[in-house]
């Protein structure tokens, strides 16, 4: 009997370690994810200033890989990007929950949109609530090699402290993968 107890705890053991593994440590890790996300929105602008580090990918000779950049986790937690948006630079907090790119008012202004004449018909959530949004098309938005063009965006009115790169451009991607504390991004 104790030959079968033995067993029957160590396959118990096992199991509990698997859902620790594929099912509670994701979860977590996710609700911090969400957490960091929603408290950058009320970090000082400081906290903000340093240039995002954008790299260009290279294979194991150290030759470049085309359609690819990388991008370093700053201090902060999140992964940052200067982006070049129709030919303006501007600096992307990425985020993969959010849907769509998301321009803030004065990026928006930067760009040349005009958003005091846009359609602020749609309601989008945020962290911080609903705020209303207007559709808009950018023609390109270029990451190191990485360009992908025609895509979607909202202009928030308010409510919105930095621009989000999310999934209108993430999803057009052939991949992005998260290792360690970079993030590749490949066309």
């Amino acid at each position: 009997m104790r030959t079968t107890h033995f067993i029957a705890m160590m396959i118990m053991a096992v199991g509990v370690m698997i859902a620790v593994k594929f099912f509670i440590q994701p979860a977590v890790e996710t609700r911090e994810a969400q957490s960091a996300a929603a408290a950058s929105t009320v970090q000082p602008s400081s906290a903000r200033q340093t240039p995002p580090r954008v790299s260009v990918a290279s294979d194991i000779s150290g030759a470049p890989i085309a359609n690819a950049a990388i991008l370093r986790k700053e201090a902060d937690g999140h992964f940052w990007a200067n982006a070049n948006v129709d030919g303006t630079s501007v600096r992307f907090m990425v985020d993969t929950g959010a849907s769509t790119v998301a321009l803030t008012f004065r990026d928006a202004q930067r760009l040349g949109l005009e958003p005091d004449t846009l359609d602020y018909r749609w309601n989008i959530n945020t962290a911080g609530g609903t705020v209303k949004g207007a559709f808009v098309e950018l023609a390109d938005i270029k990451i190191g090699q990485v360009k992908i063009e025609n895509v979607d965006a909202m202009v928030l009115k308010d409510g919105l402290t930095q621009s989000l790169l999310g999934m209108s451009f993430l999803g057009e991607l052939h991949s992005y993968e998260f290792r360690q504390k970079n993030l590749i991004l490949r066309k």
